[in-house]
């Protein structure tokens, strides 16, 4: 097998949001297994990534704008952006929700890909080609009162996502989004933590509601044996 079947994305410059843990861990692991060069953003850099960190609260505007100048400082340039970074708010009902907490979660959620495509979609642009694919969440057509905001921001990002498809498709950039389901990420342990609930009670109960057809929550690390990166 050739290398370059190996390694389809070698020489590619990947940035993964929110790229320590979870599902976003996963995918910068499956990026550099594909070889691409990979660089990643976190709140709080881990004193074991094997990739290099960029520190950054995606919530802040300046501190978008500032992980956009340093990646493409340190990478010369975007070739994949996945925007993965999110996070939800929990109240008891939908009107519990503060001004605070709609605006946290939008900004989280929806401008801080936003923010991001705005300044590297340009340098995309320049060069010809890119491949973006935006995070988003079965929550977006399952909105549940207790997340409310965080289900309007990642349907907002959802059309956001179609609308700037059609945008710079034809300059040879693609946009996507991925809508993952149930996760078991840490997040469910702290969530779970937060309702003083067993986490597999949780994932279970979570699991039912949904009518998850595997009955269980998904990894991280899961995809089709036969997929490739492209």
């Amino acid at each position: 097998m050739s290398s370059a079947l190996r390694e389809p994305l070698s020489g590619q410059r990947a940035l993964v949001t929110g790229g320590t843990r979870g599902i976003g861990a996963a995918t910068a692991r499956v990026l550099a297994d594909a070889g691409a060069q990979v660089l990643v953003s976190a709140r709080t850099a881990p004193a074991d990534s094997p990739f290099p960190v960029i520190t950054a609260d995606m919530a802040d505007r300046h501190q978008v704008q500032s992980l956009a100048d340093r990646a493409l400082a340190q990478l010369g340039g975007i070739d994949v952006l996945v925007s993965n970074v999110g996070g939800q708010i929990r109240r008891p009902g939908a009107l519990q929700f503060s001004d605070e907490d709609w605006q946290q979660e939008i900004d989280l959620n929806l401008l801080a890909a936003v923010r991001l495509d705005r300044v590297l979609v340009p340098a995309m642009l320049a060069q010809g080609h890119g491949a973006i694919v935006h995070v988003s969440s079965g929550a977006a057509r399952i909105a549940r009162p207790s997340s409310l905001p965080y289900s309007a921001a990642k349907a907002a990002l959802n059309a956001y996502s179609k609308g700037l498809a059609s945008e710079v498709g034809a300059h040879g950039i693609r946009v996507n989004t991925v809508s993952p389901g149930l996760i078991g990420t840490s997040r469910i342990a702290e969530l779970a933590a937060e309702q003083n609930t067993d986490p597999n009670a949780y994932t279970a109960q979570i699991g039912k509601s949904l009518q998850i057809p595997l009955a269980r929550a998904g990894t991280p690390e899961e995809r089709q044996p036969s997929s490739s990166c492209s």
